[in-house]
């Protein structure tokens, strides 16, 4: 029979979870009620595909910026004032860290990157800086001088003026801020040599430059917040990175020991259903807004854990090139057939990789491109379909 559909994804509504929910009896009854009541088959090699704020929530990952305080104190050993250095404009990942870190000291000198955040939220628009005799990559610039050059900053999307929010913050606890823009960590350390590294995908990078060039305390947030303990949330392996506003003064965490969690899942769902599914778990998604300019990924990755079936990038042929190229004077039918055996053969081979047929596929891994057709189906706001259900992801056009 000829098959006229190829991948789909779903989205499974889903209770609102809370601590102490079993996700492992309660995500396959959904789904296994979800594809009765929708009328589709589960198969081999689908995916259950789930967020990490219902595996976070149902663990109780929570904290409050005084615990993040707390354990600050502790690192800091009696340091009174810190440098946070490029930091995410955002509420939403960064308003409550920052209460809690501005708590434990009495000084906060914020390093602001320009004109945009590691995320790609803008400051003010790149066009701004061309016939400015400013260096991007070497010129610090105090808040006059911001001023002066690029006026008051209004985030395009949400309205807020980050540089005053990120201030009103610190000194609604009682500290000191201090506010720079400059785009290598190491100008921090003209203000003081104790420092936060608080970007995401260069944290290491930072980190290492930070200590070379005679920091004299220097962590990240993967630092905050990573020690076991029963007193509340943590994240043994990211601290602090991943986390989310809970209200104005918790936060949840990333969430912790996911694979355990998604291998049981798929165990669980073999037992109902005789069917080997993959299972992972997905944060935000590794894409860019075009006109905002906005880089998704604000977690340290897309995806915490998964099954081993979802190792790895996808194995493709370029079908266009192909038959643009190898077959493009035969009729239609003779390229479907040729084409068929080509990809059957690839399946068996593996050649396909870096191979003239394979040119322009896109060279991510699985679970980078899993997570991020799923953080778009799932959404960030009232859907309620915090879990995705992908079907026919490894089929090709031979099947």
């Amino acid at each position: 029979m000829t098959r006229y559909i190829g991948t789909t994804a779903r989205g499974i509504r889903a209770p609102i979870f809370k601590n102490g929910d079993d996700l492992v009896e309660i995500v396959p009854q959904l789904i296994i009620d979800a594809a009765n009541g929708e009328g589709y088959t589960i198969r081999d090699r689908d995916v259950i595909a789930m967020t990490e704020s219902i595996v976070a929530r149902t663990q109780g990952n929570y904290a409050s910026y005084e615990d993040i305080k707390n354990d600050l104190l502790t690192k800091l050993e009696g340091r009174e004032e810190i440098g946070l250095t490029l930091p995410i404009l955002s509420r939403n990942r960064f308003s409550v860290l920052l209460k809690g870190i501005a708590a434990a000291v009495k000084k906060v000198v914020i390093q602001l990157s320009f004109p945009a955040d590691e995320v790609g939220n803008r400051l003010f628009d790149d066009n701004l800086l061309i016939g400015t005799s400013i260096n991007p990559w070497n010129d610090v610039l105090d808040e006059s001088m911001f001023l002066k050059e690029f006026g008051k900053s209004v985030h395009q999307f949400t309205g807020i003026d980050y540089v005053e929010f990120y201030r009103k913050v610190v000194q609604d606890v009682g500290a000191e801020c201090q506010i720079i823009f400059a785009n290598d960590c190491r100008k921090i350390l003209n203000y003081t040599k104790n420092v936060i590294a608080c970007d995401i995908h260069t944290r290491d990078r930072s980190i290492a430059q930070l200590k070379a060039a005679g920091a004299e305390f220097v962590i990240g947030l993967i630092d905050i917040l990573n020690t076991p303990t029963d007193k509340h949330g943590y994240n043994e392996k990211y601290g602090l990175l991943g986390s989310n506003k809970a209200t104005d003064y918790d936060i949840k965490l990333f969430p912790r020991n996911c694979q355990i969690i998604t291998d049981q899942i798929a165990e669980r769902m073999y037992v109902l259903t005789g069917k080997k599914v993959e299972v992972m778990v997905y944060g935000d998604g590794a894409f860019k807004d075009p006109v905002g300019k906005i880089w998704e990924l604000a977690d340290p990755v897309v995806s915490p854990a998964y099954t081993p079936g979802l190792q790895g990038t996808p194995n493709e042929l370029k079908l266009k090139y192909i038959a643009d190229n190898d077959y493009k004077d035969l009729s239609s039918e003779e390229q479907k057939r040729l084409i068929t055996e080509r990809i059957k053969h690839k399946a068996t081979t593996d050649k396909a990789k870096d191979s003239k047929g394979s040119e322009g596929t896109t060279p991510r891994q699985i679970t980078d491109l899993l997570g991020s057709l799923s953080d778009l189906i799932s959404g960030s706001g009232d859907k309620g379909t915090p879990i995705v259900y992908i079907q026919g992801y490894f089929d090709s056009y031979a099947d």
